[in-house]
């Protein structure tokens, strides 16, 4: 009798164990979270040279994502041409980054919900496709908490052609918005020691 109990408390507690809960699948995800709440002290040009760093990487990598599904099927590939995040690549970048990425055109130069020194920077892409001049990329201080990538694409490239069709002036920047308090978290406290 005693061993049919002492069986049945222990068939009770194997059972009541849940081997599958996913606690060690986790462990990256919670190490991650931990790193990315450490206490970092941040030097402005620490953020500033991660945002630029980062605006390039992702600039190329949108760039990239968006010329592939243009070309792979041009009619499916122009509603993406104004939602980017419908492109799984561009998505990951968005979430992995915190970042929010748009493509602009001659349409967004007057948009009133932008900063009025994003619409400066649009105005003067504009005058640069106009009068075929080359334009570089650009990373802007908004506020105390947003900072702005712009990164003009080749006049050439199949994504102004094809999305920027239309327009009195083709011409198309990436526009990669970023929050500061989401470029510090993401930032790992042992490369900023050195």
């Amino acid at each position: 009798m005693k061993k049919i109990i002492g069986i049945a408390i222990l068939a009770g507690i194997l059972v009541g164990c849940d081997f599958k809960s996913g606690r060690l699948e986790n462990t990256k995800e919670l190490s991650r979270e931990i790193k990315a709440s450490q206490i970092k002290r941040v030097t402005n040009v620490q953020l500033i040279s991660s945002a630029d760093e980062w605006g390039k990487k992702i600039a190329q990598i949108a760039e990239k994502a968006l010329k592939g599904e243009l070309e792979k099927n041009p009619d499916a590939g122009l509603p993406h041409c104004r939602d980017l995040s419908g492109i799984p690549v561009i998505a990951a970048l968005e979430k992995e980054y915190g970042v929010k990425v748009e493509l602009f055109g001659t349409n967004d130069v007057k948009r009133p919900d932008l900063h009025a020194k994003e619409r400066e920077i649009l105005d003067a892409y504009a005058y640069s496709a106009k009068s075929n001049t080359q334009a570089g990329d650009n990373l802007q201080l908004l506020n105390d908490t947003l900072l702005v990538y712009n990164a003009p694409v080749s006049a050439e490239s199949v994504i102004c052609k094809k999305c920027m069709a239309g327009q009195d002036t083709t011409f198309a920047v990436w526009r990669l918005l970023f929050n500061k308090k989401e470029i510090i978290r993401k930032l790992d406290a042992k490369q900023l020691k050195d």
